[in-house]
């Protein structure tokens, strides 16, 4: 394990304080509560015919794990290959307003197994002078915001026994109060495992789950005053209670045999979950009973197979692709609002109302976030690095955050 401070950050570790997260912030995977939307205002409407301006741009190495920005330092991850399916992962701190790398740390990743060896995939998790870093290969490291030296580390695959998958590990940690919440896919229990987030020790590990890990990362909600853990594993969409692991449901119809991926979306005491590979997705509503909680289904939905590019709830209307058709749906009823086919298959963000897009193939659109229909306000094109791009987009600060594989990009999104 190699930590390595550029000499430029020594001066700079003097003067940047550490501050409670601002409301701008977005501070680990799809923002702040995991909902994909950045909730301030005074940005660009439209974006300008020849594109938006570029602010900074850093190359790194192979990945899809998309930033997390928090206190004025961005924090992203990459893989360098070395031979065949082993090398380097590495997470950067990066200078929010110029890209200058403040410090990063490297350690060795074996990918042997894994049938996409193409870099790391979970966003860093940044919760006050703490950032917890997961790579595909099972590592999990937190480190100190400003200095970069490791705090304490878990192996899933020594530890808990986990599985990598196709595709490696890939559920962002979560911080819950005390306590980092991890999808593990462990055994025989270890599939959920809830860690002390200031020394790693295991407080609890999951018991009647017997799913493998899917590729989703988690969220945590208050059902009736019953603190819950929702995600969706390699066999259904699940609800695990947070003071002890223990299982209360599985539901499989929102699940398929391939990869999991999206993030559930919880609202108004229901849950959304939504897979690919011709599944769809599901609404369930969810009732406090003596400790536990209990579903039932409102409705599942074919026009909603969303593969990797995540949902968002807005105004009472979902938002997501279809496979690779972006698509409107009422939370309430599933009825479908609208669809079109946009910039392409790909993955979004909510701001200041519109819809940031950003295309597996590298074309970046804004379109109006309104059940009405489809409007777009303009599109460009980022960098083509030679794969697939499935980074999702970040807005916070005024400024949009773009990764196309090798390169993180930031733009200016202020008036």
């Amino acid at each position: 394990m190699r930590t390595r401070p550029t000499l430029a950050c020594l001066g700079a570790f003097l003067t940047i304080g550490l501050a409670a997260l601002s409301a701008e912030d977005w501070p680990e995977w799809r923002g702040k509560g995991r909902v994909g939307i950045w909730n301030e205002t005074g940005i660009l409407e439209k974006f300008p015919e020849k594109g938006l301006k570029v602010l900074w741009r850093t190359p790194i190495k192979e990945g899809y794990a998309g930033p997390s920005v928090a206190d004025g330092r961005v924090f992203i991850t990459d893989f360098v290959r070395a031979k065949g399916p082993r090398g380097t992962e590495r997470v950067f701190c990066l200078d929010e307003k110029t890209g200058r790398v403040l410090w990063l740390h490297e350690w060795d990743a074996d990918y042997r197994g894994i049938g996409w060896e193409n870099g790391t995939h979970a966003t860093p998790t940044v919760d006050g002078d703490r950032v917890y870093v997961l790579g595909s290969a099972g590592m999990l490291l937190a480190f100190n915001v400003k200095t970069g030296d490791i705090l304490w580390k878990k192996d899933y695959t020594k530890d808990y026994g986990a599985d990598l998958g196709k595709w490696g590990i890939s559920g962002a940690p979560l911080v819950d109060g005390e306590r980092l919440i991890c999808i593990v896919g462990g055994e025989p229990d270890a599939k959920v495992v809830a860690l002390d987030k200031m020394t790693g020790k295991t407080v609890w590990t999951s018991t009647g789950l017997s799913d493998q890990a899917g590729y989703a990362s988690c969220v945590v909600a208050d059902v009736q005053g019953v603190r819950t853990v929702m995600t969706l594993t390699a066999d259904g969409g699940v609800g695990v209670r947070a003071s002890d692991g223990k299982l209360m449901w599985k539901y499989h119809r929102g699940a398929n045999d391939t990869a999991n991926i999206a993030t559930p979306i919880f609202h108004d005491n229901k849950v959304f979950y939504a897979s690919s590979y011709g599944t769809g997705g599901a609404l369930l509503e969810l009732t406090a009973q003596s400790g536990e909680v209990k579903t039932r289904e409102v409705y599942f939905t074919r026009e909603m197979q969303n593969h990797h590019g995540g949902v968002v709830l807005v105004n009472g209307y979902l938002y997501g692709f279809n496979n690779s058709i972006l698509t409107c749906l009422e939370f309430a009823t599933g009825k479908m609002m609208w669809r079109h086919r946009s910039v392409g298959k790909g993955s979004l963000t909510y701001a200041d109302g519109n819809l940031y897009i950003q295309s597996e193939d590298n074309v970046v659109g804004l379109a109006e976030a309104s059940p009405a229909g489809y409007r777009e306000k303009g599109r460009f094109s980022i960098p083509d690095q030679g794969l697939p791009s499935w980074a999702h987009p970040v807005v916070c600060g005024g400024k949009l955050y773009l990764r196309s594989q090798a390169m993180l990009m930031c733009y200016n999104l202020r008036r």
